[in-house]
């Protein structure tokens, strides 16, 4: 009876050591299977400005606060779950910014490609709703080839008092990652350097994988 009992407790402890190891172990798992970010641009990536060079950032886990209230892209990009960003700098005023979201599924990255796409050409219209002393022009370079699918756009904005800002945006898919990259300056279309920027959106989605 006494031996019962013992080899009774042993199997009792060395169940609760099986289920605290494999307690032990699921966050590591959980770990080691967290998302890896696809690759990004770098700084030599961008188009070149005269008089000043690129600076790239870190690659960051989630969404910025500027995307997230950005009327072109924001609601598009999600919550910012298995998302990442760079941002890009230069001594003037130029900037440019990447976001990239890996998706669950490539048909859910098909859907947030077309979302995505539907808000960009909708934004000058949506841009001058929500503020009337704001002029937005839009113009579409077109598609890429390159990976699943990419595409180029240009915005300029111009205020009642005076400035003008000129955007371009690239928008394009590789399997389950969708990526924006999103340049900007003071000035004009005439000031946008759209070649360059197409071989920039090129490699960004190149790049992905």
């Amino acid at each position: 009876m006494p031996k019962r009992t013992r080899a009774g407790a042993l199997t009792a402890l060395a169940g609760a050591a099986l289920a605290v190891g494999t307690a032990l172990a699921a966050p590591a798992a959980a770990a080691t299977a967290a998302p890896k970010a696809p690759g990004f641009l770098k700084a030599a990536d961008l188009p070149p400005r005269a008089g000043t060079s690129w600076t790239a950032g870190k690659v960051t886990a989630g969404i910025p606060e500027e995307v997230r209230q950005d009327i072109c892209i924001g609601v598009g990009l999600g919550g910012g779950q298995d998302s990442w960003y760079r941002k890009f700098r230069t001594d003037l005023d130029t900037s440019a910014r990447q976001v990239s979201a890996e998706l669950p599924s490539v048909r859910l990255a098909k859907g947030r490609f077309a979302k995505l796409d539907e808000d960009i050409v909708s934004c000058a219209d949506r841009i001058e709703m929500a503020d009337p002393q704001i002029q937005a022009t839009f113009q579409d370079h077109g598609t890429l080839p390159v990976g699943d699918g990419a595409h180029v756009y240009a915005l300029r904005t111009v205020s009642a008092w005076g400035s003008s800002d000129i955007r371009l945006i690239a928008l394009g898919r590789e399997g389950r990652t969708v990526t924006v990259v999103d340049w900007g300056q003071l000035g004009g279309f005439v000031d946008a350097p759209v070649k360059a920027f197409e071989k920039t959106a090129t490699t960004a989605v190149n790049r992905l994988h």
